[in-house]
This record gives C-alpha cells, sequence and structure tokens, in this order.
C-alpha cells in the first residue's frame, strides 16, 4: 500500500497554517515508511491533481468551514468530500479538493481510500500565528494521521530524538521550545 500525506494551507494567513504545521510536526517527530510520502503542499490550486494520483491512501489535513467551534476537529470521507458542491473560487490558491479527486477519476488514477481531516479555524487573517484553539489541535490531529496510517499496516516510527519543527513562518527566538508534547 502506498500513502500519501497532504498538508494544504497557506501559512501566512494565520489558522490555514494548519495542514503545513501539522506536516511539519510528522516529519519532526516520526520516521516515514517508503510507502508513505509526507509533504507540505501550500496552496496548490489545480496543481493539487499530480499529489492526490497514484496512491492506495490520501490523507489531506487542512481546515475547514463547518459547523462547530474554532479548533474542532472534523473528519470526512471521499463521499463526504464528493457530495458537495463544488464551490466558487474565490482564487487560484483555493485548493480544488473535489475537482482534484474527479480528475484523478476520470484518469483511472484515483486513491482508493481518501480522508480529509480538517480543523475550524478561529482566524484565516493575514499573520504567522495560530490561534490557541487551533494550536490545541496540532497534536491530536498528528495522532489521528499516525493511527491511520498504523491501521493499515504502513505506521512511522517515533523519532529517539525529535527534530524541531520547520516551521520557517513563526516568529519564534533562537533555540526556543515550541511547547509542543505529542508523545
Amino acid at each position: 500500500m502506498r500513502a500519501r500525506v497532504l498538508g494544504l494551507g497557506n501559512v501566512l494567513m494565520g489558522d490555514d497554517a494548519f495542514g503545513p504545521y501539522v506536516v511539519r510536526l510528522i516529519e519532526a517527530f516520526y520516521v516515514m515508511p517508503p510507502e508513505v510520502e509526507v509533504i507540505d503542499v501550500g496552496t496548490p490550486g489545480l496543481d493539487l491533481i499530480p499529489y492526490v494520483c497514484g496512491v492506495d491512501l490520501l490523507l489531506i489535513v487542512d481546515t475547514v468551514r463547518a459547523e462547530g467551534a474554532a479548533g474542532d476537529i472534523r473528519v470526512f470521507g471521499s463521499a463526504d468530500i464528493l457530495a458537495n458542491a463544488v464551490q466558487p473560487r474565490l482564487s487560484p490558491h483555493d485548493p480544488g479538493v473535489k475537482e482534484a479527486l474527479l480528475t484523478a477519476a476520470v484518469a483511472g488514477a484515483a486513491p482508493r481510500d481518501v480522508l480529509l481531516v480538517g480543523v475550524i479555524p478561529q482566524s484565516t487573517e493575514v499573520g504567522v500565528e495560530l490561534s490557541r484553539p487551533v494550536r490545541a489541535a496540532l497534536a491530536p490531529t498528528v495522532a489521528w494521521v499516525v493511527t491511520e496510517l498504523t491501521a493499515r499496516a504502513i505506521g512511522p516510527v517515533l523519532r529517539g530524538v525529535p527534530r524541531q519543527p520547520s516551521t520557517w513562518w513563526e516568529r519564534k527566538p533562537e533555540g526556543s521550545d515550541p511547547g509542543l508534547t505529542l508523545v
């Protein structure tokens, strides 16, 4: 089984950095087996199509518009994603997940299993900080990704010594602790 974990979002738009942040934490705390790719795809728009093709399992991490409070985590399967009407693309950076999945299906390269884990953002205004409720959703989301991969016998291995997450967009003092514990 081949799997891909995609972090979607704009790191310069507050809580929209959730997907890239989760990917960076996974890379810092875990070693992935060769069958699993973990990629921060940023804001790909329709360029998302190549990233959804050619894998058995696709896990997408992003912010979502849903009922609930900021920081609440929601999980959607491919049926949920495909059931919603195509949303108007307000910018060339809108992710276009449904369109990418439909295009991959037409090409015969769609993933067999798709799950999107999303967090409800508090703010997606210009800025480089995650809000407190969204920051609190980081560890449970990383754990969810690890659990999904492990359930399919392609789970990552916890690093003996974690690396510092490469969250280059955050302003933090040199040598500071990101304050996150995933174990």
